[in-house]
């Protein structure tokens, strides 16, 4: 996750953003504004988040509501409701409900700062949440009847999900609804960008906009929503042509530890198979190079390997053959459905295995002036000077700039300063079209 720990830097564009609106109300309805006490909000999004998450710090003087501190006043139990707009430097604003979720006081220049954790109303309710309702057809109607429908987590925000090709008829058993839909994304097929036996894997987030359910594939075959580069300064007047702005923190981090790839199969993988019904065994090996044509990269390639390693699978997944459970339809259709495979295992299992291995090959992370158009899940790009021996940065460098995807994204306002910050992950090197 993106977080600030420290000073991010400086810059002309960095300067505070206006917090509008920061309330909370009890149960009983009263309600307080702490916008005047603002000390430090910082918000985030991220991937391998199945919800936003905001994190808000006032100074209480102690006579908040009727003479009284804000947590003795209110009271605050946590549980309440707590509104927040906040809005960056190019007008774009952020309008949020969350929940408090925990509450901190802590010895603040001879006062008390208070720290919200605030998270949202799907978030909590999940955890009192159970399905136990069979579910029939494509994968991403089942999850939006698990966001949508009152006996779940019965959301209004702004569903974005990706149509999955495959269907997957399934009871949950009691499952929570963020266990359930985590559980059901590596056994998506995308239905447009990744071809059905080379590529599989989906991903379930939230924004500020919504819910989000998209394939590995989609993600990496958007366009750029905006351009960065790092060129050392940070001088927001000396933007290059074609660029949106200036990094002013770059760390760049190559995620392919051999061992660890080697062992979660993301270059090659085999399946094995046993079918109870006729006793028929098989045995499949793929690897990403041969299925490299069935998905969609950020870069011109894939992560080249010496051949001594990648050549055979390097993980083994066993299955057992899974037929007439739970076909779909009447009796009679169900009698004709009996020998047809619950799960296509063979074109899914091990195709998802290998994305989601192959998605974080390469990861940067980069601090710029706070823009709150940007979103976890937002391609953008990104390009870096190359290392030259006169060090005169007049190349870009070919292997790590381009196309990035927004894994985890961090808003830091504060009273002096608002930056965003983000990990930005590929799955490929290599320099496509800016156009991109």
């Amino acid at each position: 996750m993106a977080s600030f720990t420290g000073q991010p830097g400086t810059s002309s564009a960095s300067v505070p953003a206006d917090v509008k609106k920061a309330t909370i109300k009890s149960e009983s309805g009263t309600t307080v504004d702490l916008t005047g006490g603002f000390l430090l909000l910082k918000y985030y999004e991220s991937l391998m988040q199945d919800a936003i998450f905001l994190d808000y710090t006032f100074v209480d003087t102690g006579n908040t509501i009727e003479g009284k501190s804000l947590i003795e006043g209110l009271p605050v139990n946590t549980s309440e409701e707590f509104a927040v707009e906040f809005e960056d430097n190019n007008n774009v604003s952020l309008k949020l409900d969350f929940i408090v979720n925990k509450v901190s006081p802590t010895d603040f220049e001879n006062k008390t700062a208070v720290h919200f954790n605030l998270v949202t109303e799907e978030f909590l309710l999940n955890e009192n949440t159970s399905i136990n309702k069979r579910m029939d057809g494509k994968i991403s109607d089942h999850i939006r009847m698990i966001l949508e429908d009152e006996e779940y987590l019965a959301t209004e925000k702004k569903l974005d999900i990706e149509e999955t090709d495959n269907d997957y008829n399934f009871i949950p058993n009691k499952k929570k609804p963020y266990y359930t839909m985590n559980w059901l994304s590596p056994k998506s097929v995308p239905a447009k960008d990744g071809k059905k036996g080379e590529s599989a894997g989906f991903i379930l987030y939230e924004t500020s906009e919504g819910y989000h359910f998209k394939s590995i594939d989609a993600l990496f075959a958007q366009k750029k929503k905006k351009s960065f580069i790092f060129t050392g300064s940070t001088d927001k007047a000396g933007v290059p042509a074609g660029y949106d702005a200036k990094i002013l923190e770059h760390k760049s981090d190559n995620l392919i530890n051999l061992k660890r790839k080697l062992q979660f199969g993301a270059f090659g993988t085999k399946m094995v198979r046993f079918d109870p019904f006729n006793c028929f065994y098989e045995e499949k090996e793929q690897t990403a190079e041969e299925t490299k044509g069935g998905t969609t990269s950020a870069g011109k390639d894939i992560a080249k390997i010496d051949k001594k390693f990648c050549d055979k699978s390097s993980r083994t997944t066993f299955m057992l053959v899974d037929k007439g459970t739970l076909p779909s339809g009447d009796n009679e259709e169900q009698i004709k459905k009996n020998e047809e495979e619950t799960f296509e295992s063979l074109e899914i299992l091990n195709q998802a295995i290998r994305r989601y291995n192959q998605m974080y090959s390469s990861m940067e992370t980069i601090t710029i002036a706070g823009d709150f158009s940007l979103h976890a899940g937002d391609a953008i790009y990104v390009d870096t000077p190359a290392i030259e021996e006169d060090h005169c940065g007049h190349e870009m460098n070919s292997r790590n700039g381009g196309l990035y995807i927004i894994s985890d994204l961090c808003h830091y306002v504060s009273s002096k300063e608002t930056y965003t910050k983000m990990n930005i992950i590929r799955d490929s090197f290599g320099r496509k079209p800016k156009g991109r």
